[in-house]
């Protein structure tokens, strides 16, 4: 979009004003929205390289009211109609760049973004007459605003005229006050000039006022989204006219090539209709680009590549390195640029990075076949180019809306989303494969990979670029354009730059942490370092080689970090730093595995070059090796040069085993002390003047002073030197000094072996080994730790030299073979413990432990007792001894000073108050010598100085006790219930209402058997057994057989004893189903039967009464008869009928039958015999009674007395179905089943319980948790008597 009309007119130059006279001169309005309107339109749309938004916005070019457009065509001087006319830029037009046979130029681009616009908009000022003075004529002002309106449209129709001839749209913006815009005549006056200007009817003319920044926000978005649709067909139009040409030129006749190209080198050739169909289709896909239909570009950006990649496989089309090939090969770059682009765009990362591959493995394939190989800089500098784009590209679509694709498998889903994603089985089906694999070449990866992919081909351009310099100094000459052109490129700027960016990328796109330690980015860093090395740029090189070399040497990559120190010792040399190449030609010789076979003395004489070369003054320098070395003079000579290499590989590796991991005061502990060399390396000429044992503790180290031996004596694979025994006391301050040949050659062990022995007890290993060399001016302190190996992941174990000719060596597995334990002799204390097991629960169980000292030494003894917890949550344990009891530690019982042979006895006493189990004691017998230790003379420390735990002589002799817990005694129960035969209280009675009367007649009576079976295994003495009472008002002890009889004596296992008690329980109506509680227990007190014969201690053991569940009742009948009779004596038979249901009432019938069985009754009743007795509600009773006079004498059987219930019979109007679904509920209450036949219609019979013989066990219930109520049916009878 061209904008004009927007310059900002400069303002008036106005008088000095002077501070009494104060003026500001005010802003023209239109100015500031002039202003205004240049900002919001510029900052729509930027040139950019990625723009994957849609929106609708143009790009902005500001321009003069009269910018003139480039020419459209050019008619040829012999033929000048108007048809043979064409473009400057045209392949047919003899002053084009690309006449004959180019295919398109770069300008043509510049022509659509910057040139020529899809739209023209122009800010005019519409004429505005002041307001109406008085007297002034309203006719001139007229006239003066059609004047200034015609001159206006004549200066819009001059421009429309331009417009048209492009096919552009023109819209005008006339830019008026807010007075105008209420004034009448406005709109007449813009009707005008829109005819008069030719201007179109929609989208064409505007008025706009001064307004706020937010209104021209708003207007400059509904200002574009007007013109939209023009600029759209503009380019559209465009796109028709190309495609007619493009189907013009395939249509046409096909070119004949000459046999040769170089028979036709002087003839001007047209471009092919290959050519043709390439240019067009790029035009086709920069219309469409504009157009943002991206689909239809990439169509048309494939057509055009696919297309050129035919040119190019003809050399005949396209010669090699001639003119029109460079600008094919360029074009082709760029439509590769626009086709990955364009696929990023729309998320297909894999097409992108297939595509970009593919045209880098197209054209490397071309560049062999026309002599431009891997062997030449050009193709290294083309495929530089092609990576950096495409880093570039993505880094430009990283910062606005692409996200680069993780390659690895996504995280296991949820339940949810499995089901949510099961709908997408393609989708599903991508992730898979996924899951199994990905190529990494196939993987599109973060710009900064890209950058250091291109910075690794410009050091391949550099290589080439070097090796032709060299041919050229041999005498082969190249004078081509690219190789003069290639000596002015500073190639190390250029790979320091990319891989500068990639070291940036790399950070942020992988940052470091414990899943990432970021290697490839310290790899990167290492790579820019080499760089500055070769530009001669020293002092960066070695920032950089100081920050990876930490991460190296910490994580151990070994190959990496021996070529690192030796270009950073090439660097210090360079830079005169005489204390950095010592540091750094130290920490080499540890890398010996890297070093060179050939020449194992390399090293050492790079060294002593450096060590010997002292004599030369301060300002002088030498060469060495091609390089300038300045004085070797330390630049500190008082104080000793320390190369710390804790982390990294040691000049020699060092381990220290000491055979025994433990020793008494005293005694010698062998140890060894093995120093190899690497096997690349040798030190025999390194002047060792002194070796440092330094040991854990505050003790003097040991010093092996290098014995001067026959330089050309021949170094043995293994040497072994004997140090004899060192006596360490802490606090001496003199040191242990021996000579001994201190020289390693290539893979050689030098042993050092003697013992230890101490007076005081320690934990006792070799914390370093400090190496010293001092030649000239130098003294250098070379500290080596004593590798510390964990045997589960040391490769090899240990070893201790047995022989030295031959080589033998023993491993020694074990842990802590790096320190030996130097303690105090262990006293010899006896514990012995005895028991009467098991312990009974509820006694003071005593444990006895005998202590005794058969030490020669007089020993203080403390005794500690733990009691273990136990998983039994009832058990609650006690332990006591002296006066101390605890439930859980008893801590530092004193048991005093045992002379030697001396003993103790002390008694423990365990307590258990719960359930049975087994209880754990630990037994802790703490011993102290008494004897005064000597005191060694030691130096003063600092008050700061942290001091050690004191020494101890102090042994603990630990014992573990398992004690069984059981109970003495055991009691089984047996309960049984008997229904009362007192009437119930009347439903009206209000006696029963007060709440402290009793219900006698509702309660049940509970007779509990209680068997009590002794069980201790030893037997008890019971001394007393007492029944305690707890009665309640529902639960109340009668009677007890316990309270008379007397249970003293010595009981043995297996002993039993009975008690009987009666208890009256009153139901609880509102939880029937509720046990309650046992209203009393047993207290038996015992005593234990000793295996002496004595007796234990007094001990109580209560056993409480069971709880009842009491059986409930619904409709019952109880019979009382009495037990004997006299013949012809009347005697009383009375039936109770008592309704126990909580809501259901009864009516029931009694029949008496008398008893056939022998043919005639034994009785003559007096009564009736067939009674319906009145409906009873819940909770009532009745009583029947008779009078039978016995007529026989004997064993005579009571009439059968029968009580139905008839609320289930149904009439039999009802019908027979709903009769048995009652008869079916009555019977599933449990009252008894219908009698058959006729009993089944009479009604349900109810059990008739006999009170002398009833006796009930306690409730059961069925699986579904319903009553069963069990019954016994038997007959009464009565003993007559004559």
């Amino acid at each position: 979009m061209f904008v004009a009309g927007l310059d900002v007119q400069p303002p008036p130059s106005a008088p000095p004003t002077t501070p009494s006279t104060p003026q500001t001169p005010r802003q023209d309005p239109f100015q500031i929205l002039s202003l205004r309107l240049r900002d919001a339109l510029v900052a729509q749309r930027k040139v950019a390289m990625w723009q994957p938004e849609k929106s609708k916005t143009f790009q902005v070019v500001l321009v003069d009211k009269d910018v003139p457009f480039p020419p459209r065509r050019i008619n040829r001087p012999e033929e000048p109609q108007h048809n043979s006319a064409h473009s400057p830029l045209s392949p047919l037009t003899p002053t084009s760049p690309l006449y004959p046979d180019g295919i398109i130029a770069p300008i043509w681009v510049r022509k659509h973004t910057t040139l020529v616009p899809s739209v023209f908009v122009m800010f005019m000022r519409i004429y505005e007459s002041p307001p109406i003075q008085a007297g002034q004529d309203e006719r001139e002002r007229e006239s003066e605003e059609k004047r200034r309106d015609t001159d206006l449209s004549a200066e819009i129709a001059l421009r429309k005229k331009s417009t048209n001839e492009r096919g552009l749209k023109l819209t005008v913006v006339l830019m008026a006050s807010r007075r105008m815009l209420d004034d009448p005549t406005l709109d007449g006056r813009l009707t005008y000039i829109r005819r008069q200007s030719g201007l179109d009817p929609r989208a064409a003319l505007f008025v706009l006022s001064p307004v706020s920044q937010t209104e021209i926000g708003d207007f400059v978005r509904s200002l574009q989204d007007a013109l939209w649709e023009p600029a759209l067909e503009y380019y559209t139009n465009h796109s028709k006219r190309v495609r007619r040409k493009r189907n013009r030129h395939s249509q046409a006749a096909t070119y004949q090539l000459p046999l040769s190209p170089m028979a036709s080198a002087g003839i001007a050739r047209p471009l092919r209709p290959e050519g043709w169909t390439v240019r067009y289709e790029y035009k086709m896909a920069c219309f469409a680009e504009f157009r943002s239909e991206d689909q239809v570009a990439l169509k048309h950006y494939q057509d055009a590549y696919s297309t050129l990649i035919i040119m190019f496989g003809s050399t005949a089309i396209l010669p090699p390195r001639t003119k029109r090939w460079a600008e094919a090969k360029v074009l082709a770059d760029c439509i590769n640029v626009k086709i990955v682009k364009l696929y990023l765009y729309n998320n297909e990362h894999s097409l992108a990075l297939s595509h970009q591959n593919s045209h880098m493995r197209k054209f490397a394939d071309f560049s062999r076949g026309w002599g431009i190989g891997e062997e030449t800089f050009e193709f290294w500098s083309w495929l530089a180019r092609q990576h950096r784009v495409f880093a570039e590209l993505l880094e430009q679509g990283t910062r606005s809306n692409l996200k680069i694709p993780s390659p690895y498998p996504t995280p296991t889903p949820s339940a949810a989303m499995l089901a949510a994603q099961s709908l997408e089985a393609s989708q599903m089906g991508l992730e898979a494969m996924r899951v199994l694999g990905l190529n990494p070449n196939q993987a599109l990866q973060h710009p900064g990979f890209y950058y250091y992919m291109a910075a690794r081909c410009t050091e391949r351009r550099r290589e080439r670029f070097i090796s032709m310099l060299d041919s050229e100094g041999d005498g082969q000459q190249s004078n081509s354009p690219g190789f003069v052109n290639e000596k002015k490129v500073d190639h190390l700027a250029i790979v320091l730059e990319l891989y500068t960016r990639s070291y940036e990328l790399f950070k942020k796109w992988s940052p470091q942490n414990a899943q990432n330690p970021g290697r490839l980015t310290l790899w990167i860093a290492y790579r820019i370092a080499q760089t500055y090395y070769e530009s001669g740029k020293f002092d960066m090189a070695v920032r950089f080689f100081e920050r990876i070399a930490k991460t190296y040497r910490r994580e151990s990559w070994e190959s990496l970090l021996h070529p690192l120190l030796s270009q950073w010792y090439a660097c210090a040399q360079q830079l005169g730093d005489v204390d950095l190449s010592v540091k750094l030609l130290v920490e080499m010789l540890g890398h010996g595995e890297n070093a060179s076979a050939d020449d194992p003395d390399a090293l050492q004489d790079d060294l002593l070059a450096v060590l010997q070369a002292s004599t030369i003054k301060q300002d002088s320098f030498a060469w060495s090796e091609g390089l300038r070395v300045q004085s070797t003079v330390p630049s500190v000579t008082d104080e000793p040069l320390v190369v710390d290499l804790s982390e990294s590989k040691s000049i020699l590796d060092a381990s220290v085993v000491f055979w025994d991991s433990e020793i008494n005061v005293g005694d010698q502990a062998p140890f060894q002390i093995l120093l190899s060399s690497q096997p690349n390396v040798s030190l025999s000429s390194i002047p060792f003047t002194s070796l440092a044992v330094h040991f854990s503790v505050n003790v003097p180290p040991v010093i092996i002073k290098h014995a001067q031996q026959d330089p050309d004596e021949e170094i043995t694979v293994v040497q072994r030197f004997d140090l004899g025994q060192i006596q360490v006391t802490p606090g001496a301050t003199d040191p242990t000094e021996f000579e001994m040949p201190l020289r390693w050659g290539p893979g050689t062990t030098v042993v050092f072996s003697g013992s230890v022995l101490s007076a005081t007890p320690m934990q006792l290993s070799v914390s370093k080994l400090v190496f010293t060399i001092k030649q000239s001016s130098w003294w250098i302190e070379v500290p080596v730790i004593p590798a510390i190996s964990s045997l589960e992941h040391a490769l090899t174990a240990p070893r201790w030299l047995c022989s030295v000719d031959p080589p033998r060596f023993v491993p020694v597995r074990r842990e802590d073979h790096s320190a030996v334990r130097i303690h105090y002799r262990s006293h010899q204390v006896q514990v012995a413990i005895s028991h009467d097991g098991p312990a009974y629960i509820g006694e003071e169980f005593p444990i006895d432990i005998n202590i005794r000292n058969e030490d020669d030494r007089e020993l203080d003894v403390v005794l500690d007792v733990l009691l273990q917890p136990t998983e039994i949550d009832e058990a609650v344990n006690y332990i006591a001894m002296d006066d101390q009891r605890s439930a859980s530690l008893l801590k530092a019982v004193a048991c005093g000073v045992l002379k030697p042979g001396a003993s103790v006895l002390k008694r423990l006493h365990l307590t258990n108050a719960g359930a049975p189990g087994e209880c754990v004691v630990d037994i802790s017998v703490q011993s102290h010598a008494t004897a005064q230790l000597p005191v060694s003379p030691k130096s003063p420390t600092s008050p700061t100085s942290p001091g050690g735990p004191p020494l101890v002589d102090k042994t603990e002799t630990l014992r573990t006790l398992t004690v069984a817990v059981i109970q003495p005694t055991e009691a089984a129960h047996a309960v049984v219930y008997r229904r009362p035969t007192k009437l119930l209280p009347g439903l009206l009675d209000l006696a029963m209402f007060e709440g402290d009367v009793r219900d006698e007649a509702a309660a049940m009576e509970a007779v509990v058997t209680s068997t009590i079976t002794v069980v201790a295994p030893a037997g008890l003495v019971i001394e007393s057994v007492v029944l305690h009472r707890k009665d309640t008002e529902s639960v109340e002890i009668v009677d007890c057989s316990v309270d008379g009889d007397d249970f003293s004596g010595e009981w043995l296992a297996g002993d039993e004893f009975c008690d009987r008690c009666r208890i009256s329980v009153i139901p609880d109506e509102e939880h029937p189903e509720a046990p309650i509680p046992g209203p009393g227990e047993y207290e038996v007190t015992w005593r234990r039967l000793l295996r002496a014969g004595g007796h234990g201690p007094r001990s109580t053991t209560r056993l409480p009464l069971p709880p009842l569940l009491t059986p409930s009742d619904g409709l019952i009948a109880l019979l009382d008869a009495p037990t004997t009779a006299r013949l012809h004596t009347p005697i009383p038979l009375r039936l109770t009928i008592r309704n126990r249901h909580p809501t259901r009432s009864a009516a029931a019938t009694v029949q008496l039958e008398p008893d056939g069985a022998a043919g005639r009754d034994a009785f003559v009743v007096a009564g009736p015999r067939h009674a319906r007795v009145p409906v009873l509600l819940p909770g009532q009773d009745v009583c029947v009674a008779w009078n039978l006079v016995p007529i026989e004498c004997g064993r005579v059987r009571v009439p059968r007395v029968r009580v139905l219930d008839r609320r289930s019979v149904v009439p039999a109007a009802v019908g027979g179905s709903q009769g048995a679904q009652g008869a079916g509920a009555s019977a599933g209450t449990g009252q008894g089943g219908a009698a058959e036949g006729q009993g089944q219609s009479e009604g349900d019979e109810i059990e008739v319980v006999d009170v002398r013989w009833e006796g009930r066990p306690e409730r059961v219930e069925d699986e579904d948790g319903r009553e069963v109520v069990v019954t016994a049916t038997q007959d009464a009878y009565v003993l007559v008597v004559p």
